[in-house]
């Protein structure tokens, strides 16, 4: 039987003896390993009723075990959808009665609490697993033949669900089919030229794209080896990076590196590459690392519904505040916000894409899927150019964009000047209610402890290097801005925090 994305991933992997993951505990699991133990998830699955097209949703704790649940999941034909451990017992309900799946796994810890909520919401089977990868589930797979043939999956069909953060209304499912997710391990493989000898640091979550799409698939696409992390722990990676070759992670992994004395030319010798993404890094972060380690981080560009678009070239300049170029067989471009026409080099407007990695659509949302494309394309909510030289810059989410006594606003370009300041470790600048201008440009500043900073330097910093109906109204200064799990600044909560600041 075909299963496209398993048989793509496959289609790369070594002799079964070869190392698939290696814990810093010292186990070992083997790609025979991984397709023994995939082959009882999936007859565990099947012997409940699961068939092509349910939905499997974990809420778990990061383990091997739930590694190979996800690809035991795609073996039976299911739908994996994985959920972030942060979500709450009401937001878990929310999803469980959007997704209707026929299987839910927790943690042990949160059962009594979320097994109700199952219950009520119709779902067939509860199990669990934790961080251990022990539980009814993987008790479950213990029980099951080593041995299954694979269910019939075509390209189209759906391989994952994957919720958005819902940070502008209820979250929404990304419906990922099986050539969304293994095109784009292809590409990326072919892109950052990973082969069977790579090591790669895993210390993402993988309730995420990131960790669960880009990180694991690309691994077994192309046969090579993860030391898989429990979670980030700078001194842990410190340690392994004389074990590894490649390291992916979201710009607070690199921020916090750069902060441990034991992050030297030495230390990373025997490292060839460094990937950032899911957030952006600073220009600062990027100049810093390439002084303290001798390598260029490599950016890159994507969302829950496309994976990756773009990427800084492996082979050439990375630039610093750059995504690089689109991937092979992915289209990008950037169009007027108003009246959707294509713009040229160097003009800031809404992105586009076009290509295999493209989801879908939106999970029982066809208004929704609808109103996000236009002429094929995708609108991607993020504004940003493409420079002459091709390579893409973000400058903010369509969202974010601040108007102001009727002038575009664009965030970014305020913010890169303010990060520039003596003393400033970073900023995020927002729009809030005024009832002069509409929206009030507002900076919301993280200094450093020494820093000789106040509201009136850093405005007067900015004027002469930006035009007046862009300098901040107000500068507020804070010693952390609010983050989601993957690094990203929550600018919805600034704004929700400070929006009576011009009130009267």
């Amino acid at each position: 039987m075909t299963n496209h994305l398993f048989d793509t991933l496959r289609a790369g992997q070594p002799e079964g003896g070869r190392v698939f993951i290696a814990t810093p505990e010292g186990a070992v699991f083997t790609y025979a390993d991984m397709e023994r133990r995939a082959a009882q998830y999936a007859n565990a699955l099947v012997s409940l009723g699961v068939k092509p097209g349910d939905r499997v949703a974990l809420q778990v704790e990061k383990s091997v075990e739930a590694i190979f649940a996800y690809l035991g999941t795609v073996r039976a034909g299911g739908v994996f959808l994985p959920l972030n451990t942060a979500y709450t017992a009401p937001e878990i309900d929310y999803f469980l009665g959007d997704a209707e799946p026929a299987v839910f796994v927790c943690d042990p810890a949160a059962e009594a609490t979320l097994a109700p909520i199952a219950r009520a919401r119709g779902v067939a089977h509860l199990f669990t697993l934790d961080a251990d990868g022990k539980g009814t589930l993987s008790a479950a797979a213990d029980a099951a033949a080593a041995n299954f043939e694979d269910v019939e999956r075509g390209p189209d069909d759906l391989a994952a669900l994957l919720y958005t953060s819902g940070t502008t209304g209820r979250s929404k499912g990304a419906m990922l089919t099986h050539d969304n997710l293994a095109s784009n391990a292809l590409a990326l493989v072919d892109t950052w030229r990973f082969g069977p000898e790579d090591v790669l640091i895993h210390a993402l979550p993988i309730f995420h794209t990131h960790g669960l799409f880009v990180a694991t698939n690309v691994i077994l696409a192309a046969g090579a080896s993860m030391i898989f992390l429990p979670k980030f722990d700078p001194e842990a990676i410190l340690r392994l990076m004389g074990r590894a070759s490649v390291m992916m992670g979201v710009p607070t992994f690199y921020t916090r590196l750069l902060k441990a004395p034991g992050l030297t030319p030495e230390a990373a010798a025997k490292m060839r590459l460094f990937i950032s993404g899911s957030a952006p890094l600073l220009a600062d972060t990027h100049r810093e690392w390439r002084a303290r380690t001798g390598h260029a981080i490599l950016e890159r560009y994507g969302m829950t519904e496309t994976g990756m678009n773009t990427s800084n070239p492996y082979d050439g300049e990375r630039i610093a505040g750059t995504v690089g170029m689109p991937l092979p067989g992915v289209s990008l471009r950037v169009v007027a916000p108003d009246d959707g026409t294509e713009l040229g080099a160097g003009e800031i407007g809404m992105i586009e894409v076009r290509g295999p990695n493209v989801f879908k659509g939106y999970w029982r949302m066809p208004e929704k899927t609808a109103a996000e494309f236009h002429d094929g394309w995708f609108v991607t909510g993020d504004l940003g150019l493409i420079g002459p030289d091709g390579y893409v810059q973000i400058v903010g989410r369509g969202k974010d964009l601040v108007i102001s006594g009727g002038y575009n606003v664009y965030p970014k370009e305020i913010e890169s000047e303010i990060d520039a300041l003596d003393g400033v470790v970073e900023s995020a600048v927002i729009g809030l209610p005024h009832a002069d201008f509409g929206e009030g440009v507002t900076a919301v500043v993280v200094a450093r402890p020494d820093a000789a900073l106040d509201e009136k330097a850093v405005v007067a910093a900015l004027e002469g290097r930006l035009a007046r109906y862009k300098l901040p109204k107000r500068v507020i200064f804070v010693d952390d801005l609010p983050r989601n799990t993957m690094g990203k600044v929550q600018k919805n909560l600034l704004r929700e925090q400070y929006k009576a600041l011009y009130a009267g």
